[in-house]
């Protein structure tokens, strides 16, 4: 089975950013891909680099709504498992959301993954924007296997990937923007690459690209398997559609599955942690 990664600029055009979006999808689809994953923020450009960006509110939506019937015709019309991420507005609590949909091949939205932990530091203002998320770590049952979803910043969390892990995740998507030199160099890879390892599922990263007013975004999207190898990464500040095979097969005979999990302790662990 064959995933893909759009890694896509964003341009100050929103409509046109979508159009783009929405032929990337019929190109991975052509290329063979079974699901299809957007970095953070996929149609927009990164308003939380500014402390206070009025304009961010105008482009917030509810799931469903305009945006994501747009991208749940599309996902429906191809066949395409599809994870996608927006500035959500939920009319119910009037709070504002760091929100992932996940879209099955018949176009239905499985559910919608919001951001647990939110940030706050230079360039990353997101307590200015977001809600701390209230759907906890669901993992949904699509027509290609078992997805879960980390939105950029819950990667940091093992709790939180632990947990996707135990809901039975074969495959984790992390829509994600992250600019050059974010981090030390190889750092938010190799946790990744850990939490893959730790509880033997895939894990898909999908950084957003491009210039824009106070970040550059690096790209380098990639996958890891459940032993924790790299086995596919696009390329560093540029456009990319990255497609990889991945057999989710392997994830029932990783070491995680068949021991590290076996061994586990949560009886202590409730002592542990508040």
């Amino acid at each position: 089975m064959k995933v893909a990664l759009i890694q896509q600029a964003c341009t100050p055009d929103r409509s046109a950013n979508l159009e783009r979006a929405l032929g990337a999808m019929t190109q991975a689809k052509a290329a063979g891909a079974a699901l299809v994953a957007f970095p953070e923020l996929a149609i927009d450009r990164f308003f939380p680099q500014h402390p206070a960006a009025p304009e961010a509110r105008e482009v917030a939506e509810p799931i469903p709504g305009p945006t994501t019937r747009a991208i749940s015709r599309k996902a429906a019309e191809l066949e395409l498992v599809t994870v996608f991420n927006l500035y959500e507005s939920d009319p119910g609590d009037g709070h504002f959301y760091d929100s992932s949909p996940v879209i099955d091949t018949d176009g239905t939205i499985l559910g919608v993954t919001r951001m647990v932990h939110i940030t706050e530091y230079p360039c990353f203002h997101e307590q200015a924007y977001y809600t701390p998320g209230d759907h906890g770590a669901p993992v949904y049952r699509t027509r290609i296997g078992p997805v879960g979803v980390a939105v950029c910043y819950d990667r940091h969390y093992p709790e939180y990937m632990r947990a996707l892990g135990l809901a039975g995740a074969e495959l984790v998507v992390i829509p994600q923007a992250g600019s050059v030199d974010e981090w030390p160099e190889g750092l938010y890879e190799a946790e990744v690459r850990t939490a893959a390892f730790q509880n033997g599922y895939f894990a898909a990263l999908c950084n957003r690209v491009g210039e824009e007013e106070r970040l550059t975004f690096a790209g380098e999207s990639f996958v890891v398997d459940p032993s924790g190898r790299m086995i596919a990464r696009a390329k560093q500040l540029e456009e990319d559609l990255l497609l990889v095979e991945v057999d989710l097969a392997q994830c029932r005979t990783s070491h995680a599955r068949k021991l590290f999990w076996r061994d586990r302790r949560p009886d202590l662990y409730r002592e542990w942690f508040a």
